[in-house]
């Protein structure tokens, strides 16, 4: 008998893949932060940069992690952590996610893991195993069967 294709993935199995998009998310940030080292000609002082330039930059790398995680949800609801263990992401309807509720998920999830993970947790107590963001953009995370 297969698994339930519907089933809710467990905490730890979410958790595991967001480690794992951390090893793409790595390389994105280090290319965004080498490109505005290119721009400002290597004259930025790493210890007491501008404030200026820490803003753009800090707002840089939260853009780049943005198009890397709607991109990939609203393109097959999926990241490389995701396919990794196994989980997406989806419209309560079983339907894609679209562009403005993946958008709405990773700003909800960011807010979310700014307040100590306690967006994550509801999905514990939640009837559904919803985490906040996935109660904000209407999607829920489902497991995928082996094979």
């Amino acid at each position: 008998m297969s698994p339930d294709p519907v089933r809710n993935p467990l905490l730890a199995r979410r958790f595991a893949a967001m480690l794992y998009d951390l090893l793409p998310l790595l390389g994105l940030w280090m290319l965004v932060a080498a490109l505005f080292l290119l721009a400002s000609g290597g004259h930025v002082d790493a210890a007491h940069p501008p404030v200026a330039y820490l803003l753009a930059l800090r707002c840089a790398l939260i853009g780049v992690s943005a198009a890397y995680f709607t991109a990939s949800w609203v393109r097959g609801g999926q990241t490389i952590g995701m396919r990794a263990w196994r989980i997406r992401v989806e419209a309560v309807d079983g339907s894609r996610l679209p562009w403005h509720r993946a958008l709405l998920r990773f700003a909800i999830a960011l807010l979310s893991l700014g307040l100590f993970g306690l967006g994550y947790l509801w999905c514990l107590i939640d009837r559904e195993g919803r985490a906040w963001h996935d109660l904000a953009a209407h999607s829920r995370m489902i497991q995928l069967p082996r094979g």
